[in-house]
C-alpha cells in the first residue's frame, strides 16, 4: 500500500510537470482560426445562449476556471489574450464548465450541492486523524475517516465534470470551426494533460483512505 502510495504522488507530480510542459509547448502554436482564448470563450457562451455570463482576465498561470456562483468564466492572461491552441483549449474547456450549469448537468450540481460540506470536512478531517492515532482513540480515527470519504468523494465526483467539460469543448470548437481538424490532436492533448491531473490527484486521495481503512480495522481486531 506505501508504494501504490508513493507511486501514486509521483504521479501526481509528474501530472502537473506534463500539464505546464503540454501548455507551454502548444501555447506556440498559433490556431488556423486567429481566435483569442477570450474571442472563442465569447463565442461559444453566446452561441449556447450564454450571453449574460461575463468573461474576465486574471494574474497567474493555469489559474482559469468557471465561477459558478457569480456566473463567471476567468481566463489567466496567457490565455485570454493569446490565440494558440493552448489559448482556447483552455478558454473552451471553461466555457464547458458554464454550459454544464445552465443544463444543470449532475455531477455538476452534486459537485456544487457536497463543497461547503467538503470545505469543513477537508479542514477538520487531518486533525482528528492525527488526534487518534496520536491517542490511540478510535472514535476519532473513524470520525477522521468519515470526514475524509467526504473530500475523495468530492474528487471523484469531479473526474466526469472535468471531462464532460472537455468533451462538449471538443465538440464545439471543431463545430463552430474554432479549429480545424489536424488542429484536433493539440487541443487532446491539452485537455488530457490537464485532465491527468485530476486523475492522479484523486487516485492519491483515494489510496490514503484505503490505507486509513486499512489501519483502522488492524488495530480494532
Amino acid at each position: 500500500m506505501i508504494i501504490l502510495i508513493i507511486a501514486a504522488f509521483a504521479l501526481t507530480i509528474w501530472a502537473q510537470f506534463r500539464v505546464k510542459g503540454t501548455f507551454k509547448k502548444w501555447a506556440q502554436v498559433p490556431a488556423h482560426s486567429g481566435l483569442t482564448g477570450y474571442q472563442a470563450a465569447r463565442r461559444m457562451l453566446d452561441n449556447n445562449g450564454l450571453h449574460d455570463v461575463p468573461i474576465e482576465p486574471v494574474q497567474g498561470a493555469l489559474t482559469d476556471h468557471y465561477d459558478p456562483i457569480n456566473r463567471v468564466v476567468r481566463l489567466s492572461e496567457p490565455v485570454y489574450y493569446e490565440n494558440s491552441i493552448s489559448a482556447i483549449s483552455v478558454a473552451c474547456h471553461e466555457v464547458g464548465h458554464a454550459i454544464q450549469h445552465s443544463v444543470s448537468y449532475p455531477f455538476l450540481v452534486a459537485r456544487h450541492r457536497i463543497f461547503p460540506v467538503v470545505n469543513f470536512a477537508s479542514g477538520v478531517a487531518p486533525f482528528l486523524l492525527i488526534a487518534g492515532f496520536l491517542f490511540n482513540q478510535f472514535n476519532l480515527i473513524g470520525l477522521g475517516i468519515i470526514f475524509f470519504s467526504v473530500a475523495v468523494a468530492f474528487q471523484l465526483i469531479t473526474l466526469p465534470v472535468e471531462f464532460n467539460a472537455s468533451s462538449r469543448a471538443r465538440d464545439l470548437m471543431v463545430a463552430e470551426g474554432f479549429i480545424t481538424n489536424d488542429e484536433e490532436r493539440g487541443v487532446a492533448k491539452v485537455l488530457n494533460s490537464a485532465a491527468l491531473t485530476y486523475v492522479a490527484a484523486a487516485l492519491l486521495s483515494l489510496l490514503e483512505l484505503i490505507r486509513y481503512i486499512l489501519i483502522f480495522t488492524q488495530n480494532r481486531d
